[in-house]
């Protein structure tokens, strides 16, 4: 993977056409793995709840390195939601509890693989959703808008 992609861009500046590039592939990233896990949500009885929490992980995970490049600030190879959300400059008002960050961490541990997990019910499905969502709508306020609008094709 290259530097650029994990954020470790000598030039940070959003106006910089490649930053805003590599920043895009993540949100395109972040907005696959949300349409996966609301559409496999709607599935409701016999949906594969762990599949609908780890594509919501990845999404809010997709988010916050999108958000870091902008910023140029440089993050390890990582699926460590609450090591990216340290990262976060200080002045950005964040909400993310510890508790939301763990538990979506656990979505790419512990369910990723097969294993002795209890089960996830489609209740807790669905709020990973709401929680991904949320994150999010948070950091697309954030973004600069030529970095999130949609390419016409």
């Amino acid at each position: 993977m290259s530097d650029l992609l994990l954020g470790r861009e000598s030039c940070c500046m959003h106006e910089n056409s490649r930053t805003g590039a590599i920043a895009r592939e993540w949100i395109i990233k972040a907005e696959n793995d949300l349409k996966t896990a609301s559409y496999t949500l709607k599935m409701a009885k016999g949906c594969p709840t762990d599949t609908v929490c780890f594509h919501a992980q990845q999404c809010v995970e997709k988010y916050l390195k999108a958000f870091l490049v902008i910023k140029g600030i440089d993050f390890p190879k990582t699926h460590d939601i609450e090591h990216l959300v340290s990262l976060l400059p200080e002045s950005i008002w964040f909400r993310l509890s510890i508790e939301e960050q763990r538990r979506l961490a656990a979505y790419d541990t512990v369910t990723r693989y097969p294993g002795e997990y209890e089960p996830i019910l489609l209740a807790e499905a669905r709020r990973s959703v709401r929680i991904a969502r949320r994150v999010r709508r948070e950091l697309r306020s954030l973004l600069p808008k030529e970095v999130i609008a949609r390419r016409r094709r």
